[in-house]
């Protein structure tokens, strides 16, 4: 078992220096990762140059300063160089946390360290986005397996229809929709943000409050993703209480209760875990769409003003923090597989 998860880990170790590499090598070749930086160095410059003036008063020698320092900050950037030499640095420096400055996005403390930004907003999305999860997990495994008991009554026609429904809601549709209804219309919700305006100041109005302002985002997040959780597990549990080994459970004279956790529920949940477990890093980077239109400051809307803004080191580092996501996510599964069945130890 140990040798198993051991080749496991290395494979999504490097499943993940390959994403990161793959990433750095298309900012690079298309040029775009250079021109970021020269405007950057532009940016700096700008900024300079009115300090510099106040000091120089020849418009020569200020140019004559202004490009040695674009030529020093240039080499301190690596841009004398070609970029693919630049690949093995920027990927280590990513893999240990040494994810730079960003140009657009700050903490509430005014710092531009990109590890200060995320630290910050990966809570609000974990708040969000675990929440919505594990409720349309839940009510996804306990809906699907009462249908899964009921096949053919109209009761469980009209659950699978409605969660076909589900699976075709576009988030960015619904999360307007619940806007205009119960924020703009009705009232009985806050429209966007993550706090009232001002702020409260204890902790338990701050939680309150939190939770008041993310009932809109969470509820969009559960509508979209609660019908796939729900015709899972219920086809899933409909396909093991069909087998062989159910029907000589219940002639043995086995309660029902029995049969249903031990001899369906347990073999039909390594499929079920799977989703639940790979749904966390999928929806922290699928909540782009509900975070921008409830303006919830998380992952996916850090994500959203990264791109728009074309801020290299900011998409680098949330691009890494997803996939290193993703390759958690996946060797917990390796763990709970070999807790749940046991031919994969043989």
């Amino acid at each position: 078992m140990f040798r198993r998860l051991l080749s496991r880990a290395l494979t999504l170790t490097a499943v993940l220096i390959t994403v990161l590499t793959l990433l750095t090598v298309v900012l690079g070749a298309t040029g775009y990762s250079d021109r970021i930086i020269q405007s950057l160095i532009g940016e700096q410059l700008r900024s300079m140059r009115e300090s510099l003036a106040q000091r120089i008063r020849d418009p020569e020698e200020l140019e004559r300063a202004l490009s040695g320092l674009k030529s020093e900050m240039e080499r301190a950037y690596g841009l004398d160089r070609p970029w693919y030499t630049r690949i093995p640095e920027t990927v280590l420096r990513v893999l240990t946390l040494d994810l730079g400055d960003s140009r657009t996005a700050r903490s509430t403390t005014g710092s531009t360290k990109v590890i200060d930004v995320l630290s910050e907003r990966i809570p609000n999305t974990v708040v969000l986005v675990t929440t919505a999860m594990l409720i349309s997990s839940l009510l996804g495994l306990y809906i699907g397996a009462t249908l899964s008991k009921r096949v053919g009554t109209r009761l469980e026609r009209s659950v699978t229809y409605l969660s076909a429904v589900s699976n075709s809601l576009p988030s960015w549709w619904t999360g307007i929709l619940l806007l205009i209804v119960f924020a703009y219309q009705l009232r009985l919700f806050p429209g966007s943000g993550m706090f009232s305006s001002p702020p409260p100041e204890g902790a338990l109005e701050r939680a309150i409050d939190v939770l008041w302002h993310s009932v809109l985002p969470v509820t969009t997040l559960v509508l979209i993703s609660i019908g796939p959780s729900i015709y899972a597990s219920r086809t899933l549990l409909l396909n093991v209480a069909q087998e062989d080994f159910v029907s000589v459970a219940r002639s043995k004279g086995l309660p029902e209760r029995v049969v249903s956790l031990r001899y369906v529920l347990r073999p039909a949940s390594p499929p079920i875990v799977t989703g639940l477990a790979l749904s966390l890093p999928a929806s922290l980077g699928g909540a782009i769409l509900t975070e921008t239109v409830f303006n919830w400051p998380g992952m996916g809307r850090l994500y959203y003003n990264a791109v728009i803004m074309g801020d290299e080191v900011l998409i680098v580092a949330l691009t890494y923090l997803f996939t290193l996501m993703y390759v958690v996510a996946r060797f917990i599964l390796e763990v709970l597989y070999h807790l749940l069945d046991p031919r994969v130890r043989v």
